[in-house]
């Protein structure tokens, strides 16, 4: 076989489609391995470049990869998407990836760490708790409204609105009941996140980059420690401009 100098790799949860060139741009590879097929494949190859859009499970494969020696590209969806030919399919798409990646225009995405995707969890259990917090502030405003029970804008009313439905004699019982629920879900939800915005400061504290945007005005220490974990590299945006649009 040719010396294969670039493989595109399109990934699944069980099957991977390998495409790649030799130094004449020719393809000299086609196969479509399982799992445990690919890493041995990979681990055998000789060093080379290796291209997979970047989607959820990609980093883990790109340092795994990488710890074979090969040089692992990781690129945005978006970007590559022009290069698959119409009627995608599995080959189609690792012929394009294996085609976006030669292209000098092509920006790439940073190959995670571990510690950095550990973080980046940690931001996105709290996003998760929040939207539920949300959800279920919006849901007791709901019904409670619908006994007359009426409470100022703002979470910080939420704790006082439960108080009342449970001294509201004119409630039913089952009513009362409901909203017993609702609040100790309520504060389970406020406990679970302070647990983690006391995790959260830990790391801003002791990351440097996320201690000195902290104290820009207006910045604070989670959007300074989402910006540090989401934003590995910011020359990859080409102006300030660039990054609002893309935050």
């Amino acid at each position: 076989m040719d010396q294969i100098i670039r493989i595109g790799m399109d990934t699944s949860k069980r099957f991977f489609q390998l495409h790649g060139v030799n130094a004449a741009e020719q393809p000299v590879l086609r196969r479509r391995l399982a799992r445990k097929q690919m890493i041995a494949f990979f681990q055998k190859l000789p060093p080379t470049v290796v291209g997979i859009e970047a989607c959820g499970g990609s980093h883990h494969l790109a340092r795994l990869l990488g710890s074979f020696g090969h040089e692992v590209k990781l690129l945005p969806p978006q970007l590559s998407k022009p290069y698959v030919a119409r009627n995608k399919n599995d080959a189609k798409d690792a012929e394009g990836l294996c085609e976006a990646m030669s292209r000098p225009t092509m920006r790439f995405v940073p190959v995670k760490t571990t510690e950095e995707q550990a973080a980046l969890m940690l931001a996105g259990l709290r996003d998760r708790l929040v939207r539920n917090r949300t959800q279920l502030a919006n849901s007791i405003r709901g019904y409670a409204a619908e006994f007359g029970l009426i409470a100022p804008k703002g979470l910080a009313n939420i704790e006082e609105l439960l108080l009342r439905t449970q001294m509201e004699e004119s409630l039913p019982a089952l009513a009362r009941e409901l909203f017993a629920a609702q609040a100790k879900e309520y504060a389970q939800l406020e406990a679970r996140l302070h647990e983690i915005d006391a995790k959260l400061t830990v790391w801003s504290r002791s990351n440097e980059c996320s201690r000195r945007l902290a104290e820009i005005p207006g910045v604070g220490r989670v959007g300074a420690s989402l910006t540090v974990m989401k934003v590995q590299d910011p020359k990859a945006f080409r102006s300030g401009r660039h990054y609002a649009g893309w935050a």
